[in-house]
């Protein structure tokens, strides 16, 4: 068992604030995933912690229609849907364990009841966008500032039809991480070419999204 007893109860005090259901999609493979079995249960025993938690499997190989279908490049991964299966591109390459295990929580929380904690101002900004922005986010699990890194990200996909946010463990993608120069984490990827160093405040977030949308 990979969550305890005890942080079991602290966990479904916590989804007693789930209103409505949430779909876990989790994509694993056979080939070259160490970690896939890891995350696979975790996520499962996640899932069993409420009645409002469904837990999908796809093979990211032989399921390569649903792959395409929410744009899954390579496992683990985990896709979260909204009660009407809504995909709102939020993504978690790699086992969100650790301090990221918090984001995956938060991520539920959201889905399930509609809530962020952005401002007034950065969800119209984000939702005024006209062209797609890609966030990516490296991160370790030991990492203590990616969390709000994360979470950002997967705010601003959650509000904007426009975004998508992807948590990317550093160390299990190191093609990744070599081919984007992480060096550090977090590390914020957008579309590609930009990029944000460390946890940065909402306002330099918005600024840095809003930039790469309009180059």
């Amino acid at each position: 068992m990979l969550i305890k007893e005890k942080d079991q109860a602290v966990i479904q005090e916590r989804f007693q604030e789930l209103e409505n259901k949430v779909t876990l999609v989790f994509f694993e493979s056979k080939l070259d995933c160490e970690y896939c079995d890891t995350t696979k249960q975790l996520v499962e025993e996640l899932s069993a912690l409420s009645d409002k938690l469904d837990f999908v499997v796809y093979n990211l190989h032989t399921d390569d229609q649903e792959a395409a279908k929410y744009r899954v490049t390579r496992a683990p991964a985990l896709v979260l849907l909204d009660e009407n299966r809504k995909d709102y591109g939020i993504k978690f390459y790699g086992i969100p364990s650790g301090y990221e295990f918090s984001t995956l929580l938060e991520d539920i929380l959201m889905v399930s009841t509609g809530k962020t904690t952005l401002s007034k101002d950065t969800i119209d900004a984000l939702q005024k966008l006209s062209d797609p922005v890609h966030l990516q986010v490296f991160v370790t699990p030991t990492c203590p500032y990616c969390p709000n890194a994360v979470r950002l990200a997967h705010m601003a996909a959650f509000v904007s039809d426009q975004v998508t946010g992807d948590m990317v463990e550093a160390s299990e993608f190191p093609e990744l991480s070599q081919k984007y120069t992480v060096y550090g984490v977090p590390k914020t990827i957008v579309n590609e070419v930009g990029g944000m160093e460390g946890a940065v405040p909402e306002k330099q977030f918005l600024e840095e999204v809003l930039k790469a949308a309009t180059a």
